[in-house]
């Protein structure tokens, strides 16, 4: 466990605070279906609260295009520490992006800019997400990012990209059999308004958790609780299993404990106002899922959840948002 630690914490240490293309600062993170938010308690759906595809241009857009010289870049929120998802690969000469989600974005600034490679990256912690899209810091944040009820009231989402769900991340050696009774007296580890945050604080709350189970270890980046677990400050991680797969890819020691939980979907994120990015995002998707997601679900995530893709793809999208 120790030789782990030093390992991941050496990897973290060693990546660049800023991308090569760009710099940025660094509120939320990864429900719906089985598991909600006490917040969504009347929401049904939430990943189908989306507005049709269309390939018009509107003043968002416009906007964006009307950048120049270097600013002439679509600016998107990422993660730049999550393994096959948005992580800075310390083998690659120029520590480029790479990953799943980063994939996407290049084929967004592709359609949209007629470059892939003309992005702007910013590297957001988990817990400051919302907070970029609004304050218009990014254009979109495509970041692990699971579409809730609560978080449509504060931003804008595309249809689902990706299918997952809430897991227990723990040593190997651990007594924790999954999201039961063997949490008791457990320290959980899990990032500041992240969906498995307020998972894990409404379930103690009605019971589903055992009382005696201290969830009040949170940190700004998920990937931090890994480190956490690492040092021995955890017992237990709860995240989405298909970043939780990916960390157990990093670090042998530890592993997914019982199955999902929950069924959660990602979305891309973007102001609430943005209405034809919106439906430019969604038009893309289309065509995304037709050719070019099953190629980096190959490329980053068959080793980790396997080469059945399945289980991750998410459903036909619909779209019930109008305005």
């Amino acid at each position: 466990m120790a030789v782990a630690c030093v390992l991941a914490l050496a990897f973290v240490l060693l990546l660049p605070r800023a991308g090569a293309h760009g710099d940025g600062p660094g509120r939320d993170g990864g429900g719906s279906g089985r598991g909600s938010a006490a917040a969504d308690e009347h929401c049904t759906a939430p990943e189908q609260q989306t507005l049709a595809p269309s390939g018009a241009d509107g003043p968002t857009i416009s906007a964006i295009k009307a950048r120049r010289g270097e600013k002439r870049k679509l600016v998107v929120g990422v993660d730049q520490n999550s393994y096959r998802w948005g992580y800075r690969n310390p083998n690659n000469a120029r520590a480029e992006l790479e990953g799943f989600d980063i994939d996407l974005v290049h084929r967004i600034a592709q359609d949209i800019l007629g470059d892939p490679d003309a992005v702007q990256f910013k590297a957001i912690p988990t817990n400051q997400r919302v907070p970029a899209i609004q304050e218009g810091r990014v254009d979109m944040v495509v970041r692990t990012m699971t579409i809730t009820c609560s978080r449509l009231d504060e931003v804008a989402f595309s249809a689902p990209y990706f299918r997952t769900g809430q897991q227990v991340l723990a040593p190997r050696s651990s007594a924790i059999t999954g999201y039961d009774a063997s949490l008791a007296h457990q320290k959980v580890c899990s990032a500041a308004g992240s969906t498995a945050n307020s998972r894990l604080t409404e379930d103690r709350g009605t019971g589903r958790l055992p009382a005696s189970t201290d969830i009040s270890l949170t940190v700004p980046n998920q990937l931090d609780c890994l480190v956490r677990l690492q040092l021995g400050e955890a017992d237990a991680v709860v995240t989405d299993g298909a970043l939780a797969a990916s960390q157990a890819a990093q670090d042998p020691t530890v592993t997914l404990k019982g199955a999902p939980f929950t069924t959660e979907y990602y979305g891309v994120a973007m102001k609430k106002d943005a209405d034809d990015l919106v439906r430019r995002v969604n038009q893309i998707l289309v065509q995304y899922r037709a050719s070019g997601w099953q190629a980096s679900y190959d490329t980053w995530l068959s080793a980790t959840l396997g080469t059945d893709a399945a289980a991750s793809r998410p459903p036909a999208p619909t779209y019930r948002r109008t305005s």
